[in-house]
């Protein structure tokens, strides 16, 4: 199966410390990838390697094959990495539509919001001209993830989807991302503290502790009292 993410002996570094240790991952096409771990370990660090946003001295990221390691973050995102951050950075002054136009900048070739936004975030239709910040945080997470989408990326990165959300919107959520990939939509990579959620939506799972991967495997083999003690506080 095409691997479509590919993180092979990745490092990364925040001042002098080592934050990564040669962390080797895999995300495969059609298929939803997860990272599970305790706070601190490393999470949330992986997506923002994988974007640009801090050092990595060494190993290779690559998309689709191709080595993405030593480009730009906005190369990254015109290559067709989709990214929704922890705290979702929605434009709070501006509107629903002109956040979602935003989203279009990262492929010129795409022109217009794909109608089928609307059929995936119904909400969002009834939205487009009210102000982000007037949205709740559930429909403003859904607002985040449908801005990743417009652009039609190969790979959508979710951090922390469910973070502050109801849980009648996360259900929306999981249901949208296993749609996405159902109907030949992006590879979706997704770093969740809410394990149960993330295990029920998830084919592939990778446990981190301490910057490195200490399990990995298919989440319908997967061992989950073992993975709950390695993620539990």
């Amino acid at each position: 199966m095409n691997a479509v993410l590919e993180l092979s002996g990745l490092t990364a570094t925040y001042g002098e410390g080592l934050v990564l240790h040669g962390i080797d991952l895999t995300a495969k096409k059609g298929r939803v990838t997860c990272l599970v771990g305790r706070n601190g370990v490393g999470k949330s660090t992986t997506l923002r390697a994988i974007m640009g946003l801090i050092k990595t001295p060494s190993g290779s990221i690559k998309l689709d094959g191709e080595d993405i390691t030593r480009l730009s973050t906005d190369a990254r995102a015109h290559r067709g990495i989709g990214y929704v951050p922890q705290g979702r950075e929605i434009f709070p002054q501006i509107t629903v539509e002109e956040n979602l136009l935003l989203g279009l900048e990262a492929n010129k070739a795409v022109k217009s919001i794909d109608p089928e936004i609307f059929t995936l975030f119904p909400i969002l239709k009834e939205f487009l001209p009210r102000k982000g910040g007037d949205l709740s945080g559930g429909q403003q997470q859904q607002l985040a993830i449908a801005r990743a989408l417009v652009a039609k990326p190969k790979l959508l990165i979710l951090d922390e989807p469910t973070e502050g959300i109801q849980p009648s919107i996360i259900q929306d959520i999981g249901h949208v991302i296993r749609q996405l990939v159902e109907h030949g939509g992006p590879t979706i990579f997704i770093v969740e503290q809410y394990l149960e959620f993330v295990m029920e939506i998830a084919d592939d799972y990778y446990v981190m502790d301490k910057g490195s991967i200490i399990m990995q495997g298919e989440t319908k083999d997967a061992d989950m009292p073992a993975i709950q003690e390695k993620v539990s506080i």
